[in-house]
C-alpha cells in the first residue's frame, strides 16, 4: 500500500525520514521533491529497485540515462572517473543547484552501471532530497516525473502524483508544490562545457 507522507523543507521530520529511507533500502520506489521538478527514485545499491525503475520508464536498465542524486561532492570519486581541477571548480560553484552535470563514469560504479561511459550527477538545492541521500548513505538513482499532458509536461501537485502513481511506487513525499521546469543539463566530459538541455539552471558561474 503506497503512502503519501508530508515533509517540510525547513524542518525535516527525522522519524518520517528514517521510515522512508528504510523503504528505499528494502527496494522501494519513492517520488520526492527537488529544487526543480519532482523525481522518481530508488537506492543505487538495490538492483531489483533499479530494474523496477527502468520498467516504469520503459527502458532497459543498462541503457537508462538516470541521474545520481548526491548529498555533496565529497563522494564523487565513487561514481565518476578522475576529473580535472577546472571541472571540479565548476561543480563546486554551481552545486547545490538546478543542474545535472554529465561526467565520465567510474569503474567503481554498481555492476548495472559499470559499462556506462558517463553519468549524470545532481546535488539539488532542496533539504528534503539532501536529507534522504544523507540518511541513506549513498545516492538515489532518479528520473523526472513526466505528465501525460503535453502542455503541463510536469505534474506539480503531490496529491495528484499520489493518485496517479500510488499503485506503482511505495511513497510519495508531499514537500509542497513542485516546479515545472527541469534541471539544466551540461556535459563536462570534454574540454569545454556543452549545454545539452536548457532548464531552470542559468548561465554557469
Amino acid at each position: 500500500m503506497s503512502e503519501l507522507i508530508k515533509l517540510y523543507e525547513d524542518h525535516v521530520d527525522r522519524k518520517k525520514l528514517k521510515h522512508i529511507v528504510e523503504i528505499l533500502r528494502n527496494g522501494g520506489l519513492i517520488i520526492y521533491p527537488t529544487d526543480t521538478v519532482y523525481g522518481l527514485g530508488c537506492d543505487i545499491t538495490n538492483k531489483s529497485a533499479l530494474e523496477k525503475l527502468a520498467r516504469l520508464k520503459g527502458v532497459r536498465l543498462d541503457k537508462a540515462n538516470f541521474s545520481f542524486i548526491c548529498e555533496d561532492l565529497s563522494n564523487l570519486s565513487d561514481h565518476v572517473a578522475q576529473i580535472e581541477t577546472q571541472t571540479f571548480k565548476i561543480l563546486k560553484r554551481n552545486l547545490p543547484g538546478p543542474y545535472t552535470f554529465i561526467l565520465p563514469g567510474s569503474n567503481s560504479l554498481p555492476g548495472v552501471f559499470r559499462k556506462k561511459k558517463t553519468v549524470g550527477i545532481r546535488v539539488p538545492d532542496n533539504q528534503i532530497a539532501l536529507a534522504l541521500v544523507r540518511e541513506l548513505g549513498n545516492p538515489i538513482v532518479s528520473t523526472s516525473i513526466k505528465d501525460d499532458d503535453e502542455i503541463l509536461e510536469y505534474t506539480t501537485d503531490p496529491s495528484l502524483m499520489f493518485d496517479e502513481w500510488k499503485h506503482q511506487v511505495d511513497v510519495v513525499i508531499d514537500g509542497g508544490f513542485g516546479g515545472n521546469e527541469a534541471s539544466t543539463i551540461i556535459d563536462l566530459t570534454g574540454k569545454e562545457p556543452v549545454l545539452i538541455r536548457e532548464g531552470k539552471g542559468g548561465v554557469l558561474v
